[in-house]
């Protein structure tokens, strides 16, 4: 069952991070939408997060509530397995997957400590993108193409991860143009 099936009519935004030239851009847009109303356009849905030291960056889509719960969930495991974000995000798909309140959350996340990069999502998936390119929400498969289409250029991984929203956001009416975003690594 696909997230559009548990969730109809539930639309998310546009977040896509790039990996080139030894650091990763989560880039994220600013459109909160209820149905087909845009609530806000200036959301923050690009955050770092520092738990016991270390830098992660993670980009979510969705419920802002959901994906706030799952951010906490999160560097609650990095906490408790410091420098093993593959194990904290495993750890962290699992219960999402079998813990009974969390499996209705409505996110999906991107995370990255600069060298490690996942998609997870509520399925249980801890995805590592192939191509160094990863996109989820409303958008993200347009921003996907963008950015793989600028891959073999000699733009910076920040100059493929802006141009690819701005992309998605002439394209999916749930992405504005409004960016944040994040780099690491490098």
């Amino acid at each position: 069952m696909s997230e559009t099936d548990r969730f109809p009519g539930w639309h998310g935004t546009t977040i896509v991070a790039v990996r080139k030239g030894g650091e990763v851009v989560v880039a994220g847009d600013g459109q909160v939408s209820l149905g087909q109303t845009v609530i806000k356009g200036s959301a923050r849905k690009v955050r770092r997060l520092s738990p016991g030291g270390q830098d992660v960056v993670c980009g979510f889509a969705g419920s802002t509530a959901d994906a706030f719960t799952l951010l906490e969930r999160l560097e609650a495991k990095l906490e408790a397995t410091p420098g093993q974000l593959a194990r904290a995000c495993v750890d962290l798909a699992k219960d999402w997957r079998t813990d009974k309140y969390l499996r209705n959350l409505e996110a999906m996340l991107i995370v990255t400590d600069g060298t490690e990069l996942f998609v997870l999502t509520g399925a249980g998936d801890v995805l590592e993108p192939e191509n160094d390119i990863a996109a989820v929400g409303s958008g993200g498969n347009f921003a996907l193409a963008a950015a793989r289409a600028q891959m073999d250029t000699d733009r910076s991984a920040e100059e493929i991860a802006r141009r690819a929203l701005e992309i998605a956001a002439e394209i999916c009416v749930y992405t504005n143009g409004n960016m944040v975003v994040e780099r690491i690594g490098g």
